[in-house]
């Protein structure tokens, strides 16, 4: 090979090796900035991933940076993971809770609302009506929140209503102090129905060691010269006299015949759902102490009523148009009815409750006015009273229409009971009665284990003449005589009818068993 020719392969040589080394560098620096974004794309994915689970942008920045060609960072997308994390996408930020969607939202923030803080004073003397008002009104719009009325402090508080329904549900009234009612009669106009109401609520609880104090005395004086009394006072005779007119009144007030005709009720719930109330003491009250309306879910227990058994038309707990009722370990004392269930209740539950004084547990009265009643599914069983008129009892006027069924009375432990068992269908809390054919209904009515002490009169059965009480069937009855200061009486029987099923103390002759031979059957009016 010539000298030309070796020199020329050499060059041709070199010439090939720096084209080679110079397609090698680009081919590594691309590689590098390839790498580079792949690694940056990889991370960003992994801190999306640690704050949501969803693909969305973050996979697509790892599948761009995985591709088999190069992509340049000037392209589009290199700039997506700042922009992202800027603002992030809407699918990743936390929904809020739907109860927080629906108008009118509730407040975040402080869900407790003393009192105090809205210039309450609790000195007994001020008015803290207003007070009351605003913690209201800014719990109101809170869901789950609290009023607390502290303990150690006497609130003066006017006639108030807490009310829906635009509130939020599940509110907490803490009562640990004592709420006072005003005596003076300004505070009360010309008469109102109640004093502290609670009303179109869903889930409000009234619970606390407080008291609610009516300071009732100054209403109760009026009482002989207007407000109705309880007609089986005319089943009382006492041992020196014929009759008993009335009860004795207490005593007289230096602010009797000032306050108004109209007595309130102290704590009424109207219109609502899921109502709790424990813990408290109601007392005083002009008239009824707790009292629900129109109510759905009614939750009552460890509460107490105290009231002189000589206070006129003081029941304790009052029930009307509610259902699904439960009320237990409570202990009533008043000068009307320990629980008083009125016309369109059902599924209501009593038990476990100490009764005394007052006028025992009650059905009615029904149908007053000519009025269509309807009562149904009641149990009261575990019960203890003490020093009360009546024990169990189901009273009607004449002239109504409607019916009660289903009513058990069970296991009842009566000491010093004027009338332990009354059914009365002739019920007249007037001077007279006008006679009537048309009578509520009544049937299916269980009496059990009612044992004790009497002191008038051990089972009156009073039944209507045109309509007679069925199926009233009587178990385990054991009631013996307790001689005090009235005369006693042997049971009695009116157009009653249905079954006794063991002997009773004293014996129970008049029930008529089985069923009255054509027994009228409700018409479609009188049906519920």
């Amino acid at each position: 090979m010539s000298e030309f020719s070796f020199r020329s392969i050499t060059f041709m040589l070199v010439i090939a090796f720096l084209v080679w080394s110079s397609n090698f560098d680009a081919c590594m620096g691309r590689r590098g900035r390839h790498w580079r974004q792949s690694r940056a794309s990889f991370a960003s994915l992994s801190k999306k991933k640690g704050k949501s689970n969803h693909g969305g942008s973050g996979g697509g920045h790892y599948h761009s940076g995985s591709g088999s060609k190069p992509k340049p960072p000037s392209h589009k997308k290199a700039p997506s993971p700042p922009r992202n994390k800027a603002q992030p996408p809407p699918h990743n930020k936390a929904p809020s809770p739907p109860q927080y969607k629906a108008p009118p939202p509730p407040q975040k923030g402080p869900s407790t609302y003393n009192v105090l803080d809205f210039g309450a004073k609790g000195n007994g003397d001020t008015d803290d009506t207003k007070a009351f008002q605003a913690a209201w009104a800014a719990a109101c719009k809170v869901e789950a929140s609290s009023i607390i009325v502290p303990a150690g402090y006497q609130f003066l508080v006017g006639p108030i209503s807490f009310s829906g329904p635009y509130c939020q549900k599940n509110i907490l009234f803490q009562l640990d102090g004592t709420i006072l009612a005003p005596t003076d009669s300004k505070s009360w106009g010309n008469g109102l129905l109640q004093w502290l109401e609670f009303t179109k609520l869903n889930g409000i609880t009234v619970q606390g060691k407080g008291v609610i104090d009516g300071r009732g005395s100054p209403w109760w004086q009026d009482t002989p010269y207007g407000d109705p009394i309880d007609d089986d006072y005319k089943l009382i005779v006492p041992l020196n006299s014929s009759f008993q007119q009335r009860p004795p009144m207490p005593i007289r007030s230096e602010l009797s015949g000032k306050m108004p005709s109209i007595k309130p009720t102290a704590l009424r719930f109207y219109g609502s759902f899921n109502v709790t109330v424990t813990g408290i003491t109601i007392q005083n009250s002009p008239q009824c102490h707790l009292k629900f309306d129109n109510c759905q879910g009614v939750l009552v227990h460890d509460m107490s009523v105290s009231s002189p058994g000589d206070s006129p038309n003081t029941d304790g707990i009052h029930l009307q148009n509610s259902q699904r009722v439960l009320i237990h370990s409570t202990t009533l004392g008043c000068g009307d009815d320990c629980i008083s269930i009125q016309t369109g209740c059902s599924d209501v539950y009593i038990h476990n409750v100490n009764c005394g004084p007052g006028h025992g547990i009650s059905i009615g009265g029904l149908g007053k006015g000519n009025t269509k009643a309807c009562v149904s599914n009641i149990t009261v069983r575990d019960i203890m009273m003490h020093n009360t008129m009546n024990g169990v009892r189901v009273k009607t006027w004449q002239g109504g229409s409607g019916s009660v069924q289903g009513v058990l009375f069970s296991n009842i432990q009566v000491s010093e009971v004027q009338l332990p068992i009354v059914i009365d269908q002739f019920y007249c809390d007037k001077t007279t009665c006008k006679n009537q054919t048309s009578a509520v209904a009544l049937s299916g009515i269980t009496y059990e284990r009612i044992r004790g002490t009497y002191t008038v009169k051990p089972v009156h059965f009073a039944c209507s003449d045109s309509l007679p009480c069925v199926d009233v069937t009587l178990n385990g009855i054991q009631l013996k005589p307790l001689q005090e200061k009235y005369h006693l009486y042997n049971p009695f029987c009116w157009q009653t009818f249905g079954e006794l099923r063991t002997p009773t103390v004293p014996p129970i002759g008049c029930l008529r068993l089985g069923k009255p031979s054509g027994n009228q059957i409700n018409s479609n009016h009188d049906a519920c």
